[in-house]
């Protein structure tokens, strides 16, 4: 592998910061392989601040379940914002480019087949998503749970490496930092609200 790729600068090593945009952004990209052939769903995939494991689970009939054997190999990509940055935000003369965030987690699958335990982690996930102040509660004896549940495979992941790739114009003096990241903020904003309202028409 060529030591040079990928460089340094955009490869973060801080754990917490990479936890912390899977738990922002939860919509993973579940991916695994079997007979060389690669499967990839999109699915919502929790952090376990008890456990240290991705938690998740995933429709039956879906055909990348076969592939989730006891112990398969799984990688998941979590990505956070992303824009181009132009050369014209810059304060000095630079190239276009595109800034990211994105956390890829290497692991092996832990089958969840107890329906109760598989509740379990519906209702986790739930209150996750719902967060500090839930407009929604999930019971335990929630009839439509009941019927789902037999429906999906729940499963953790034992996480055995993170991966960060934060490219945030690392590269370039602070104050053109500075500038790509409002570039960022700004653009992922404004980005993201017109594109919903033509999603939507």
């Amino acid at each position: 592998m060529n030591g040079n790729y990928p460089p340094q600068h955009h490869q973060i090593q801080d754990v917490e910061k990479m936890i912390s945009l899977v738990k922002q952004y939860p919509l993973g990209m579940l991916v695994s392989a079997k007979n060389g052939i690669p499967f990839v769903t999109h699915i919502p995939i929790i952090y376990n601040e008890q456990s240290g494991r991705l938690v998740a689970h995933i429709d039956k009939y879906n055909p990348q379940v076969e592939t989730l054997t006891q112990g398969a190999e799984v990688t998941v990509v979590f990505k956070g914002p992303d824009t181009y940055i132009s050369p014209s935000v810059y304060s000095t003369t630079q190239l276009p480019t595109w800034n990211y965030l994105i956390v890829h987690v290497n692991g092996t699958v832990n089958l969840i087949n107890d329906p109760e335990k598989a509740k379990d982690t519906m209702i986790a996930m739930t209150e996750f998503l719902e967060g500090d102040n839930p407009k929604f509660i999930l019971e335990k004896d929630n009839t439509r749970m009941e019927a789902a549940v037999h429906y999906i495979q729940a499963f953790d992941i034992i996480i055995t490496n993170w991966e960060g790739k934060f490219k945030l114009s690392q590269d370039k003096n602070k104050r053109d930092q500075q500038l790509a990241k409002q570039a960022l903020i700004e653009k992922s904003r404004d980005n993201a609200l017109d594109f919903i309202e033509e999603m939507y028409s």
